[in-house]
């Protein structure tokens, strides 16, 4: 997201302008899962790759964060919450951050950064329900789909009547999006492959027949703001 964009949004020029810049090297973690949640984080640079682990060990990513976007997760005029996922920096990241003691006073005072708070939660919560609603709803075949989907809304490029997902991707990365092992992928891509509904290159992945997928999971039309990962 350009810094336009930043500057356009109240909230993240609020944060951009009042925070305190910090910076973390290639795979280094931001938060960790059950570390106390008492900051709202603004990507400036990089990229950043949430994700839970499972009970049995399984890595589940959540979102690929990109500059503009706010990560972080905080019950405000509550006390204490801890994160529920790991953020580890994807690439080398510059952020700024607000503490949640100093947002919680500004919000009691500022009605405009108040509602845009609440958007802003109000969305992650839609974004959130609508995709764990995909997966558990539709199967695996239906988990890849919505997947793919969602892909095409964060990180497509229009090529003709395709459309490039810009993002390299293992099958065991991608199956990790949806919770899928890396031989279901397999799977499920190589007969999207023979149906000619995407292809591969160089661990990109071109989209040939969106609609193919859509109807597949009989895609309710959601916002690009809500399908996205």
């Amino acid at each position: 997201m350009k810094e336009d964009t930043i500057t356009s949004d109240p909230l993240k020029k609020w944060i951009a302008e009042e925070g305190e810049s910090i910076s973390f090297q290639k795979d280094e973690p931001l938060y960790m899962d059950g570390m106390k949640a008492d900051r709202l984080l603004l990507i400036r640079s990089g990229n950043v790759r949430l994700n839970k682990l499972t009970s049995e060990g399984r890595e589940l990513t959540l979102q690929i964060c990109q500059p503009g976007d706010l990560i972080g997760e905080l019950a405000l005029y509550t006390g204490q919450l801890n994160f529920s996922s790991n953020a580890w920096a994807v690439d080398d990241v510059q952020a700024t951050f607000v503490k949640q003691a100093h947002l919680e006073k500004t919000l009691t005072t500022n009605a405009l950064l108040a509602t845009e708070f609440m958007k802003f939660m109000g969305e992650n919560f839609r974004k959130n329900q609508s995709k764990f609603r995909d997966l558990l709803l539709h199967g695996k075949k239906g988990a890849l789909y919505s997947t793919l989907i969602r892909l095409s809304n964060t990180y497509g490029v229009q090529q003709k009547d395709d459309i490039l997902i810009d993002l390299p991707l293992t099958n065991q990365e991608l199956g990790n999006f949806c919770g899928l092992t890396r031989e279901s992928v397999n799977r499920i891509l190589s007969e999207l492959k023979k149906a000619d509904i995407v292809s591969v290159t160089h661990s990109k992945i071109t989209i040939h027949n969106l609609e193919f997928l859509r109807c597949a999971i009989h895609c309710e039309d959601c916002p690009i703001t809500i399908c996205r990962l």
